[in-house]
């Protein structure tokens, strides 16, 4: 298993997003975590809307239904989204926010905490106070962003003192702006347009972990590539690679995503443990550069 640095924390590369747990029967959803935690992989991201907070629910009464010590699983979290409604970032909802995970999570502490998508009446001051207090308490250990570009990150540096050490944003090989806009740099075309104002590099420069998420979905949660009939040529190709290595198609993207030498993590979104453990493989391959760039390309993108 590939492991990269979080906050100090040897993580693997792969971790396990609980957006959808709250689809698990009881005893199901234990089966899942304990398989995950058999397979080494113990990093779980959360959030306080997903299941509008129920994953949060499940996955504490799971930890304490299997008896697993909370030295045993790295816990992820994010808040700052009220949906349908606004985004805060007051002090007082990031506060309140972290007290409601932790209390759904049955644990007294969060490994990490990720301002979730930007506020744009965000004032940097008041996170800074929140973020003080919650390490001051213990009650959380590192802190990130997701879904920001750099001087959205820029402008919560200027007050906070904690390092920036996470940016969750949506990556894979067909939603790869971050990619094509540095590969068709200088240009007039689609790619080139740089719409998330050079994250990539941005990240690289200031070792901020890119967690990568919706890692198998094409546009806006329009849906999963692979299998479809919208994008043969990419799955022809991710196909022959598959069959080269002997391992499943959704353990190539992996191994795309986890190729690159920004030291990504990918967060996976799947509930079925065979399907993770397939996902998992793809951390022990490596791609050849023309195996990476034949994916880049087959998913649409050009070389100019």
């Amino acid at each position: 298993m590939k492991y990269v640095s979080v906050g100090g924390l040897r993580l693997p590369a792969v971790a396990v997003g609980c957006m959808r747990l709250n689809g698990l029967e009881e005893k199901v959803r234990e089966r899942f975590i304990g398989s995950a935690l058999d397979a080494g992989l113990n990093f779980f991201d959360h959030a306080d809307i997903y299941g509008r907070g129920e994953c949060e629910s499940m996955f504490g009464a799971a930890v304490k239904a299997l008896k697993i010590p909370r030295d045993k699983v790295v816990i992820q979290s994010k808040c700052g989204i009220v949906p349908g409604v606004m985004f805060d970032f007051s002090k007082k909802h990031i506060l309140e926010a972290v007290d409601g995970s932790l209390k759904r999570l049955g644990t007294d502490h969060l490994d990490g905490l990720l301002l979730h998508r930007p506020d744009a009446l965000a004032e940097p001051e008041e996170i800074a106070e929140a973020f003080f207090e919650l390490e001051k308490s213990g009650k959380v250990g590192y802190f990130g962003v997701s879904n920001m570009h750099p001087m959205q990150i820029e402008l919560v540096k200027s007050a906070v003192k904690q390092p920036i050490v996470a940016d969750q944003l949506q990556f894979s090989p067909t939603n790869a702006t971050m990619i094509s806009n540095g590969i068709e740099a200088n240009m007039l075309t689609d790619g080139a347009v740089a719409r998330d104002g050079y994250i990539l590099e941005y990240c690289r420069l200031h070792s901020i972990t890119i967690q990568a998420w919706s890692p198998y979905q094409y546009g806006f949660f329009e849906g999963v590539y692979l299998g479809s009939g919208k994008y043969p040529e990419l799955n022809a190709v991710i196909g022959r690679i598959a069959e080269k290595y002997g391992i499943e198609d959704v353990a190539v993207v992996a191994a795309w995503i986890l190729r690159h030498p920004a030291n990504m993590q990918m967060v996976t979104g799947t509930m079925n443990a065979k399907r993770l453990a397939a996902i998992a493989k793809g951390a022990d391959v490596v791609l050849t550069r023309e195996e990476w760039y034949k994916i880049y390309m087959a998913a649409g993108h050009i070389l100019p």
